[in-house]
């Protein structure tokens, strides 16, 4: 199985983003969006918006200064 063919799942860990939006800018393929929801600390989290289009590029995961975001294979 290629990378190409790989499912990849992002997860956002709600309560340790700030919603600074680095992962949602650095995305190429913006997987990534701001919520509408308010997280404990008050702050409007990045979610997945459109999961499938995930490549496994890990950027996000790079730029995100609270290390709130995880991406898994399979």
């Amino acid at each position: 199985m290629s990378k190409k063919d790989k499912v990849f799942t992002v997860k956002v860990r709600r309560d340790f983003c700030k919603g600074c939006g680095l992962c949602i800018e650095f995305c190429k393929k913006e997987v990534l969006g701001t919520s509408a929801k308010l997280n404990r600390m008050g702050y409007n989290p990045a979610e997945p918006v459109k999961p499938e289009a995930c490549i496994g590029c890990m950027m996000c995961t790079q730029v995100c200064p609270d290390l709130a975001i995880e991406v898994y294979s399979g």
